[in-house]
């Protein structure tokens, strides 16, 4: 029985990011629902995708596809080295936490068109960028 359980797990979060990815072409950009928001799950060290792409006034929602721990904030790794940064225009994300496998948190919204930039501190990296039209 418990075979069968482990393997429904595993099946279903394969399902789940086969879904998340197969969005867009490129898998580089996600899309949400009618809203114009966008879904972005985290890996074990990454974001399955490093972009997404949102119209102006929605969110992203992070979506943690295991129990791994992560800090998400303003800013960005550059060279190995985390810059923090609370860039003009951008919702502040202020250590959001995740530490359970499908735990999801918006981000947002995001009220003026740009281009923006989070990133997990625990995890050298791990960058998204947000692009708001």
């Amino acid at each position: 029985m418990k075979k069968l359980i482990a393997a429904f797990v595993v099946l279903s979060m394969i399902t789940v990011l086969v879904v998340a990815c197969g969005g867009s072409g490129s898998g580089s950009s996600g899309s949400g629902s009618s809203g114009g928001g966008g879904t972005v799950h985290m890996g074990q060290t990454n974001f399955v995708q490093s972009s997404v792409t949102i119209s102006k006034g929605s969110s992203v929602t992070l979506v943690s596809d295991d129990a791994t721990v992560h800090i998400i904030a303003n800013g960005s790794w550059v060279n190995g080295v985390a810059e923090p940064k609370q860039e003009s225009g951008a919702p502040t994300v202020n250590n959001i936490q995740f530490s359970t496998a499908g735990q999801s948190q918006d981000v947002g919204p995001f009220n003026n068109a740009g281009t923006f930039h989070l990133y997990c501190s625990v995890h050298p990296g791990m960058n998204l960028t947000v692009t708001v039209q």
